[in-house]
């Protein structure tokens, strides 16, 4: 029988779940190729610490080189993970003629369209469904089965680490958001630094990924307007609730008429909302299509399995190909050539959920008002569910849709009245889709 040598550099946890994979799906993955695909190599700085598989030692080398070297090798898997040295990793095999499969969403947020552009080069693959959403089928899914579509817009939750955490704290509302991040960095679901996960950083960078593919624009992490979950409070989840909405950490890609709106932060979803419902640490991309409408893909989005799952399609898709004089558009069909056009956050229209720190008197809801009349913010709803009179109470404004240039121009004129308001006050943009 025909044989694929491939190579893994990166033996971590994502490493370890393919390896495991590799051994335990050997005839399956062979049956689909039609040819025996071996793991000849895996390279990683630690080769001793003992993993969850059994591996002959004879494939491990700390020399990531020797795999890129080899010229019997034919796919390198890279789960590394993060940019440096992943991209010159990725960079040295694509020009030495390797097809590469890769998870490592950072990088792509950055380099995708160079890294593409050099693969295209050399008539070679760079595959990456792994970067986005774990084991859910979301790149291929994009650019193959939807490609008779207009995307009109994307939501996803993409990041399950906040994902489980602003779930622990609707059902847990006597838990602060920090007590619930100790508890998922002691599950695993969150790092011991967790800045990319609650910051949104994390979620930013599939977003990039995600609008690049699906508006052929080299959209990378810069172009994404980033906010976290980490300024939210135990009463921001009471007063979200009893308005009838739920908080997410929402990525939003829409094709707009003057560009693509690319932004990752906290939304007010409506509790019926389909998204309202995705709870714990699953991922869930809703994508709206001129011929099709509203369609859902629902999965793990991270985790050694779900991913190894993603890595293994693609190799078995090259491996399958592997022989042909041309790659295979689906693996490398990404041409961004369009023009890059990017919608301000200054012209995104949003409701808003505003609270803020008030001082009980007669007055402060005249004030608050003149201010936002004076920018056009029409006020839908108020909320004032405590009484302190001479001292500090919660106040909370729900707004019509408005664009952010003007609320921000308010907000930052009711900061100037610091004898009625007590520190900056906080918002969440309401989903306007």
């Amino acid at each position: 029988m025909e044989k694929v040598k491939v190579g893994l550099i990166g033996f971590g946890n994502i490493g370890t779940g393919v390896v495991k994979t590799f051994q335990h799906n050997a005839e399956k993955i062979n049956e689909e190729v039609g040819k025996k695909v071996e793991l000849v190599k895996i390279a990683d700085k630690d080769v001793t610490t003992p993993r969850e598989v059994e591996i002959d030692s004879e494939l491990l080398t700390e020399d990531y080189r020797e795999i890129l070297n080899d010229p019997s090798i034919d796919i390198v898997m890279e789960l590394v993970g993060g940019v440096d040295p992943a991209y010159k990793m990725i960079k040295e095999a694509l020009r030495k003629g390797k097809n590469v499969v890769t998870a490592n969403k950072d990088l792509l947020a950055k380099h995708s369209a160079e890294l593409i552009a050099l693969a295209q080069e050399k008539q070679v693959a760079l595959a990456f469904e792994a970067s986005v959403g774990g084991g859910i089928p979301l790149i291929r899914t994009i650019r193959d089965s939807l490609a008779a579509n207009n995307i009109n817009y994307i939501l996803g939750i993409l990041n399950g680490t906040s994902n489980y955490i602003l779930t622990k704290m609707y059902d847990e509302p006597d838990m602060s958001f920090e007590e619930i991040l100790v508890q998922a960095q002691e599950l695993g679901y969150a790092e011991a630094d967790p800045t990319s996960d609650i910051e949104g950083y994390d979620a930013a960078n599939k977003a990039a990924i995600l609008a690049s593919i699906a508006f052929g624009q080299k959209i990378t992490l810069d172009d994404v307007y980033t906010e976290g979950i980490t300024r939210i409070t135990p009463r921001d989840i009471t007063y979200t609730s009893e308005l009838g909405y739920i908080i997410k950490l929402l990525a939003v890609i829409r094709k707009m008429i003057n560009g693509v709106e690319v932004r990752v932060h906290p939304v007010l979803l409506p509790e019926d909302h389909i998204l309202s419902s995705v709870s714990d640490v699953i991922n869930t991309v809703m994508f709206d299509l001129d011929l099709v409408g509203n369609t859902m893909l629902h999965g793990p989005g991270a985790g050694a399995l779900p991913t190894a799952s993603s890595v293994l399609s693609d190799v078995i898709e090259i491996a399958k190909h592997l022989h042909n004089k041309k790659v295979p558009r689906f693996l490398t069909p990404y041409t961004f050539d369009r023009e890059k056009e990017i919608v301000s956050m200054d012209d995104v229209v949003s409701g808003y959920y505003i609270r803020m720190q008030v001082y009980d008197r007669p007055g402060v809801l005249a004030t608050v008002g003149s201010v936002f009349a004076k920018y056009d913010v029409s006020i839908a709803v108020v909320l004032q569910k405590e009484s302190n009179i001479g001292g500090w109470v919660p106040l909370i404004v729900l707004t019509h849709p408005i664009k952010d240039a003007p609320m921000k121009k308010a907000l930052e004129e009711i900061k100037q009245h610091d004898e009625i308001l007590r520190g900056d006050p906080f918002y969440i943009r309401i989903l306007d889709v």
